[in-house]
């Protein structure tokens, strides 16, 4: 594929400016002028002509038709140009004209003036002070248009120039539309009467004069692809270390050749370390790229790149090099589609009433046991036809896992793009069908009241993804830490990967009115530029004070794709950041297997105060007993073999599938255990895709091994029973929000901890598998309430993860109310969880004993008689 050479413009500049002004643009040119006409190929003949060659080919090029006028009498005068640009017409001409000035090797001055007039391309060319040898002395324009399109096309000029004055010669050149983008290369011949071989004329860089036609230099921001009032393009990308760029322009989605390459000039379309450049937009190229230039060792001009700030990407195409196949993305020459917000309104839920739902888009609704058309099953709009199962369950927020363009082979946590959903959640397949399927979805949820949040991955990219081969010194870890540096992990505090991160969130918020986002890996996050620990990260501390993302939560989990496990860290938050609570998840699934300690059982239940005491609270606690990665709850009682230590397990006796029914029960009463303390504790719960219809990965904690869900399981006798006790809980969270729902941490006098027959707690024994806490409402904050008609009680709730039965012995309610009995996690279904409650008899002197059966939970709460 040829590359066109880079050129060099000055501006865009309007035909009344004063001649001191031209001049000193002139000047400038000198300066910054580089490269211009260096080479013109001609891939069908496999020779390079030389700068400033003229091709006598014409013949080869029909489809090309040259329009082409010379002044037979002198030009209009800058001085009249400025008595007429009062007109409409002519000021809109002027507006869109670019201006090249060059100097000649001889001492002279040459300035091409580029507009469209109309549906035509027109470049007037002025040429003054150049000396000649004779009085009789002509001089012609020679040269030809070439342009790359798998061929270059040469069309030959050759044109005398006609006197404006003694000093100065023009003429002007008339294109058709359809001719550009192209390029004018062209040198000037001066001959004689006597002499009519004449003399070649170059630029003072000894090479031919090149100029864009229907091309200008662009603007630096915004990055991306952007679009102008008047229809062009403009093009910007950040690659501080390449020596040249080059734009890729596709007219075809299947190629893998572009069918136009501009080699961009680092003089003339480079600010800072910005690239960019500007192109009409009436052509009918459709997609678009990159190629970087400069050290081999990390760049590598044969591939092309996709743009990191892309909004539509095409669908990838195989990319043939000498390291194999990768799959390459493109940009897609086109403006998001528009969509009708109107009546869009976020749910906006505190944080301390947010009941999540972690799902995968394509695992949710693929299965055909979903019902769905094949071009919904496994897309955005899947999950929108199955809002129904949501609000059954009592859910108000819904946590995607990554839908972020991705590596396919392996999988969502490993990113390709950050500005896009990925294609294969559209209902074709398509860009523009995902954007819009994945908008629909955000407004069908958030008018039934939930609102969505994304897991985004900004640590690393997958191998061929859209940073890498742009600038990897600035988006990586390079030569810092070896292991990062494997792990193609981004510098996410170097300044422009840090824009970029910034960008990317808010494009999400503003464009798709995204409410939230948890950020896997966050302790990658806090590295410096070169691999070190940072105790105030500038991009944890700027996500904390954007104020496009102060109305959204954002959370932070130190769960790591690469070593699937969580990392403990202290991460700062500026009271703004949440967390993916890991220490709750492994403190439950401790206790619950009968090895926990008590004081870390009751630390969960109240909040995590250890870890959000810091100016936060129970709202700022994600809580999960079951993820993505990891055992599903199903698995979690089912399977505890070697290789699942750090699942911390218990397969309930026998390992994997079993008719056992001692076994099946006590799986079924740990099922129960873990939703209950989960839905009971302080903080946000989170309940993961398919733990509520005994969705299985057979034992693998390998997100690759999780099967796409079975809906027929929602009708299961196990399916129907454990949603319905889902659905309990929650209702019972949202009614009992004064003590369940909390900002804050509990009041000391608001909570009293019990052992068995109302002894305290066993703190400090090992052996002690029993808690017991009681929580007191306040008695203002219910008289205030909605229901004033009715005192809200205190509850009782106890925990037995021991082999042995527990009696229990209630401390009296309060004045005028009985304890009744909501949940008996041992009991059959459907008695073990009741809406009104069993009311619970007084045995002796006004106490009430109760026998827990082993490994169950149980809960208590104070009523009034008529409640």
């Amino acid at each position: 594929m040829a590359t066109l050479s880079p050129f060099h413009t000055i501006g865009s500049h309007c035909l009344n400016l004063g001649a001191n002004e031209l001049s000193k643009s002139a000047v400038t040119s000198c300066v910054c002028k580089s490269k211009v006409g260096q080479s013109l190929q001609r891939i069908d003949v496999g020779r390079k002509l030389l700068p400033g060659e003229v091709v006598h080919n014409v013949a080869q090029s029909p489809r090309w038709s040259l329009g082409l006028r010379c002044f037979a009498a002198a030009r209009v005068s800058v001085e009249q140009a400025e008595e007429s640009v009062n007109k409409t017409s002519q000021v809109d001409e002027l507006q869109k004209q670019s201006t090249y000035l060059f100097r000649t090797e001889t001492g002279g001055q040459v300035k091409v003036f580029v507009c469209k007039r109309s549906v035509k391309y027109v470049v007037d060319i002025e040429v003054s002070s150049l000396q000649f040898s004779s009085d009789d002395s002509q001089l012609k324009l020679s040269g030809g248009l070439y342009r790359s399109n798998r061929d270059i096309i040469n069309q030959i000029i050759e044109t005398p120039f006609i006197a404006r004055s003694s000093s100065e010669l023009a003429l002007e050149l008339e294109f058709e539309a359809e001719e550009v983008p192209c390029y004018l290369s062209f040198l000037l011949k001066a001959s004689s009467r006597v002499s009519s071989s004449g003399l070649e004329i170059r630029s003072h860089r000894k090479s031919s004069f090149c100029v864009p036609i229907g091309l200008d230099q662009g603007y630096p921001a915004p990055l991306g692809l952007s679009f102008s009032t008047d229809g062009s393009m403009n093009f910007a990308v950040y690659s501080r270390n390449a020596e040249s760029l080059v734009l890729c322009l596709y007219d075809d989605n299947a190629s893998e050749e572009p069918a136009l390459e501009l080699d961009l000039d680092p003089y003339v379309n480079r600010t800072g370390d910005i690239w960019h450049a500007s192109i009409e937009g009436a052509w009918t190229f459709v997609s678009y790229g990159y190629r970087c230039k400069g050290n081999r060792d990390t760049f590598h001009a044969e591939h092309v790149l996709l743009d990191p700030y892309a909004k539509i990407i095409g669908s990838s195409i195989p990319n043939h090099h000498e390291s194999g196949l990768l799959p390459k993305h493109l940009g897609r020459l086109c403006k998001e589609p528009a969509f009708d917000w109107s009546g869009d309104l976020s749910p906006k839920i505190p944080s301390e009433q947010l009941l999540v739902y972690r799902l995968n888009v394509m695992q949710f609704t693929k299965d055909k046991s979903s019902k769905l058309p094949a071009d919904v099953a496994g897309t955005f709009s899947g999950v929108t036809e199955k809002v129904q199962h949501l609000k059954d369950l009592g859910i108000n927020a819904v946590l995607l896992e990554p839908i972020l363009t991705f590596n396919e082979q392996k999988g969502p946590y490993f990113p390709c793009h950050f500005f896009s959903p990925a294609n294969l959640y559209g209902p074709s397949n398509g860009s523009v069908s995902a954007i819009n399927s994945m908008k629909g979805m955000v407004k069908n949820l958030h008018a039934n009241g939930i609102e969505i949040f994304l897991e985004v991955v900004f640590t690393h990219t997958a191998e061929g993804g859209a940073l890498q081969g742009l600038d990897d010194l600035s988006y990586y870890h390079k030569n810092s830490v070896e292991d990062l540096e494997a792990r193609n992990a981004l510098n996410c505090n170097y300044p422009v990967v840090q824009q970029l991160i910034l960008d990317s969130l808010r494009h999400w918020v503003t464009e798709f009115h995204i409410d939230g986002f948890c950020f896997i890996n966050a302790s990658c996050l806090l590295r410096g530029v070169h691999g070190e620990r940072l105790s105030r990260p500038p991009l944890v501390e700027a996500i904390a004070f954007e104020p496009v993302l102060s109305m959204t939560k954002i959370i932070a989990d130190c769960w790591d794709p690469y070593d699937k496990m969580p990392k403990e860290i202290r991460f700062p938050h500026w009271k703004k950041w949440a967390e993916m609570n890991t220490k709750f998840c492994s403190d439950i699934r401790n206790f619950l297997r009968g090895q926990g300690a008590l004081s870390s059982l009751a630390t969960r239940l109240c909040g995590s105060g250890d870890i959000f005491s810091d100016g936060r609270g129970p709202a700022f606690s994600f809580n999960f007993i079951a993820r993505n990665f990891g055992l599903p709850l199903v698995d979690l009682v089912s399977y505890s073999n070697a290789e699942l230590a750090s699942e911390v397990s218990w397969n309930c006796g026998e390992e994997g599938p079993t008719s056992n029914t001692a076994v099946l029960e006590r799986r079924l009463k740990q099922i129960r255990n873990f939703l209950f303390v989960l839905y009971i504790s302080l903080g946000i719960p989170v309940l993961n895709m398919g733990d509520e219809c005994g969705h299985s990965s057979s034992g693998s904690p390998s997100c690759g091994s999780r099967k796409h869900l079975d809906w027929n399981t929602m009708t299961t006798g196990f399916g129907i029973q454990t949603t319905k006790f889902i659905s309990f809980l929650i209702s019972l969270r949202k009614r009992r929000s004064d003590l369940l729902q909390k900002r804050n941490f509990l009041k000391e006098e608001n909570i009293e901890w019990h052992g068995s027959n109302r002894s305290p707690p066993g703190w400090e024994d090992p052996s002690c598998k029993f808690l017991a806490m009681r929580l007191k409402a306040d008695k203002a904050e219910g008289q205030l309430s909605s229901e004033a008609s009715q005192l809200k009680g205190d509850l009782f709730i106890a925990f037995n993860a021991a082999d042995r039965a527990e009696t229990i012995i209630l401390p009296p309610p309060p004045e005028g109310m009985a304890w009744r009995q909501l949940v008996d996690t041992a009991l059959p279904y459907p008695g073990f969880f009741s809406t009104d409650g069993k009311p619970i008899l007084e045995q002796m002197m006004g106490l009430v004993a109760y026998k827990m059966k082993s490994r169950s939970c149980t809960l208590f709460e104070a009523c009034t008689d008529g409640s």
